[in-house]
């Protein structure tokens, strides 16, 4: 049997969690189809069979001539403001699409019938990455190796390191490793519902400085580069405010655990924070509905899991959504509904998405048995995530909103929403509304401004 991706040959696809991890990097003939039948990342240039998914356009790298953007710290405005959506799914229509849905937005309509729909827009194939971006990963198809437990990449730098993925680890690691801009700065509610109406909201002040998905970065040695240093100051609650979490993590964070220090106000201390990951609870604020490794749907350590890619489907994901993160929807609008945010802030549209399945190997422990994710083609980015119980019960499903970024010329993660299918709780985080817009670039901090001297000298 070979290895060779061939679309749509879903069976085939299939197989491919069985080919040995130890690959080849590209040949110049594998390479020549990124600019055939595939597009500079890797994705399919061509659109569907009856064209509700366009062919790829690429025609705007960076801000449309139609967009008057005003530069980094201001709002992304919406390329498709104008639009409106095509049709609409319901709990009683959605017999008619479920074959574009996945299993945890089936539940959510099946749970929640009388206040969940989707409002599925035009699909768009139009922007394109950053000509840094598309360079570094045509290089890293030839020189990018998984290492022998496939759980780390070698020989890879600044984007996703696999072009044509030939198995379920460098799928994985394309999401992980997407290309991005310098960094990020904003301030950022986090808002909890549960089943009964109550709501708890965290406020925090963010920054990031990306390392190695900065493609304009230093190179790095590849087994303990820093993938990106990070700092959360606490705003709201009250009884947290000043609290300072802060540190860097690693490309490979099975070979190095994530470093990371804490100030406490109260005694101006600085400390060591243990080592977190996995299945250990993101934060207090989170409720128990977020684990560490579900950040952008998976971030941390794959070695817990036998990584296997099902195939590509359609499906109807979260895109381009500007809206959302709009001040004029508010925080209360946004979170009024039990069960899900409202569904009017979010954009869906139909996109050929990669599935990527997550068993646990025998022998290791995790909150979740099995996960599925949904890897937009166009992006490497997982838009959606399906996570299953030891008895392989549905248990939560989760989308990443994205946007592309005029500035970074590249697509963002915005909002993160994790449903709690059991409990009937939300959590949704990373939303600007009530803030202002973040800054991608022409950031104020850089990595000295990420040690335990540089935090306690600014926290006096």
């Amino acid at each position: 049997m070979s290895c060779q991706t061939q679309f749509p040959a879903f069976v085939l696809a299939g197989l491919l969690g069985l080919c040995p991890l130890a690959q080849a990097a590209l040949s110049e003939a594998e390479l020549a189809r990124l600019d055939q039948d595939l597009t500079p990342v890797g994705a399919e240039r061509a659109g569907n069979a009856d064209g509700s998914i366009p062919g790829w356009s690429g025609q705007w790298r960076g801000t449309p001539p139609h967009v008057q953007f005003a530069g980094s710290g201001s709002l992304y405005p919406d390329p498709y403001a104008k639009e409106r959506p095509l049709f609409r799914i319901t709990a009683q229509n959605l017999e008619q699409y479920q074959n574009r849905l996945s299993d945890g937005q089936i539940a959510l309509f099946k749970r929640y019938p009388r206040s969940y729909w989707m409002d599925i827009y035009p699909s768009h194939r139009d922007m394109r990455p950053s000509a840094k971006i598309e360079e570094q990963i045509r290089e890293n198809g030839r020189t990018a190796r998984l290492t022998e437990d496939g759980n780390g990449v070698t020989g890879a730098w600044g984007a996703s390191p696999f072009p044509i993925p030939k198995n379920g680890n460098e799928l994985i690691w394309n999401h992980a490793l997407q290309g991005r801009g310098p960094g990020e700065e904003g301030v950022y509610s986090l808002v909890v519902t549960l089943a009964n109406g109550k709501q708890a909201r965290q406020v925090q002040h963010h920054q990031t400085l990306n390392i190695w998905t900065n493609p304009d970065s230093p190179r790095q040695d590849d087994r303990d580069a820093i993938n990106s240093h990070f700092m959360y100051r606490t705003l709201e609650p009250a009884r947290e405010l000043g609290k300072i979490t802060f540190g860097h993590g690693f490309v490979d964070p099975v070979a190095n655990a994530q470093q990371s220090w804490q100030y406490d106000p109260g005694s101006r201390r600085v400390r060591r924070a243990p080592n977190v990951g996995y299945d250990n609870p993101s934060s207090g604020a989170s409720g128990g509905l977020r684990v560490n490794d579900d950040s952008r749907m998976f971030n941390g350590g794959t070695d817990r899991y036998q990584w296997t890619i099902i195939g590509k489907r359609e499906l109807f994901i979260p895109y381009h959504n500007y809206a959302i993160s709009d001040p004029a929807t508010t925080l209360a609008k946004l979170t009024e509904t039990i069960g899900h945010p409202n569904p009017e802030a979010l954009r869906y549209e139909l996109h050929r998405v990669w599935v990527l399945e997550a068993s646990l190997k025998p022998g290791n422990r995790h909150v979740y048995a099995k996960r599925r994710f949904y890897i937009d083609e166009d992006t490497w980015g997982a838009v959606m995530a399906d996570s299953y119980d030891a008895r392989n019960l549905l248990w939560r499903t989760n989308l990443q909103t994205t946007f592309y970024a005029y500035d970074t010329q590249s697509y963002q993660a915005g909002p993160s929403v994790y449903h709690d299918l059991m409990s009937g709780a939300y959590l949704v985080d990373r939303l600007t509304n009530e803030h202002g817009p973040i800054r991608l670039t022409d950031l104020a901090h850089d990595a000295s401004d990420f040690t335990p001297a540089a935090v306690r000298k600014r926290a006096k």
